[in-house]
């Protein structure tokens, strides 16, 4: 329902029918009905309920395919679970995965196993993007290290360097005093 110079009309079954199969922008409806009882078009005021209100879908700028030819990939893995994530050169990410997302709960977590599947997941998620070649960051002491990188090498991508970056007390903290029992 609409207000048009104080006239309030309902849509009819047809014209509901209609809006159904085909977006239709409501101010191309009133401007019709305006043409047809020949009222100026400066008259015209639309009220509607929030809940009736038309609207047209948003286009998404990032759907457009973006070709990435040379990326970066972060491997962190800890005694408990193996992340990985893939990222163009800028640090901009491309998608990611984790032994814990794809399902492994405990200590199957941290295996090389539960590593190369989460290696194969990140690559299927960025496949779109065609990365061929990528520089590797490894963090961490954990079991998938070599793993990961094997299954990279697996799939196809070429990698131009591997770089641990695993951080390294220079004698930084204070120990905690020993216990006494």
């Amino acid at each position: 329902m609409f207000f048009v110079k104080s006239k309030l009309y309902f849509m009819s079954e047809e014209n509901k029918q209609e809006s159904e199969k085909e977006p239709v922008t409501l101010k191309e409806e009133v401007k019709e009905e305006v043409s047809q009882q020949k009222l100026p078009e400066k008259d015209v005021s639309i009220v509607l309920p929030p809940a009736t209100q038309v609207t047209t879908p948003k286009v998404n700028k990032s759907s457009k395919r973006r070709h990435i030819p040379k990326g970066q990939v972060h491997i962190l893995c800890t005694y408990n679970n193996t992340i990985i994530s893939m990222s163009d050169n800028s640090g901009n990410s491309l998608g990611w995965s984790s032994s814990g997302s794809i399902g492994f709960r405990g200590a199957k977590k941290s295996t090389p196993f539960a590593a190369t599947l989460v290696t194969q997941k990140v690559i299927e998620k960025t496949a779109r993007y065609g990365v061929k070649e990528v520089d590797v960051f490894v963090k961490g002491v954990g079991g998938g290290r070599e793993a990961s990188v094997r299954a990279l090498i697996a799939a196809g991508i070429q990698v131009n360097g591997i770089k641990d970056i695993t951080p390294v007390p220079h004698n930084g903290c204070r120990p905690k005093k020993p216990r006494r029992v």
